[in-house]
């Protein structure tokens, strides 16, 4: 994930999103939290039914990118508060929670978080979830992961 981190850096704080209504600092909190229910911090719920899931994991481990304009039914359609300062803040705050992953990993190997989508995920399918996230919000905001 912190190969990521440099290119959204990258970004003007005016930077324009392709598609949706986020803002780059709506975007980089949104990630923050996706992180922090990766690495055990946010407990979420899956609202997915369980006989869905099976075919929702061959999804995340397919070359498929995720769908543009999803409505998270965990969010809904309108965009969170912001809860840093600004966007410098944000940014610390992602790295701080992407270290925690690895941490909470390294500690827990055998780990199960829940994701809202996909249900419990371990390490590996975690790893799939945040590149095909990570990258789906690079491209949002016009940007090449690489």
């Amino acid at each position: 994930m912190f190969l990521y981190i440099s290119q959204l850096e990258s970004l003007l704080p005016e930077a324009k999103p392709l598609w949706g209504k986020m803002t780059l600092q709506h975007m980089i909190e949104h990630l923050i939290l996706a992180v922090r229910s990766s690495n055990g911090k946010l407990k979420i719920e899956c609202f997915n039914p369980k006989e869905k899931i099976p075919a929702l994991k061959r999804f995340l481990l397919s070359d498929r990118p995720l769908p543009k304009n999803f409505i998270n039914p965990v969010i809904g359609e309108d965009l969170l508060p912001l809860e840093y300062k600004n966007l410098k803040s944000a940014f610390s705050a992602l790295k701080s929670e992407i270290d925690d992953y690895y941490i909470f990993f390294e500690t827990n190997p055998e780990a199960l978080t829940t994701n809202p989508t996909f249900g419990n995920l371990n390490k590996e399918e975690w790893d799939l979830f945040h590149k095909k996230h990570f990258t789906h919000h690079l491209e949002q905001f016009g940007l090449k992961p690489g």
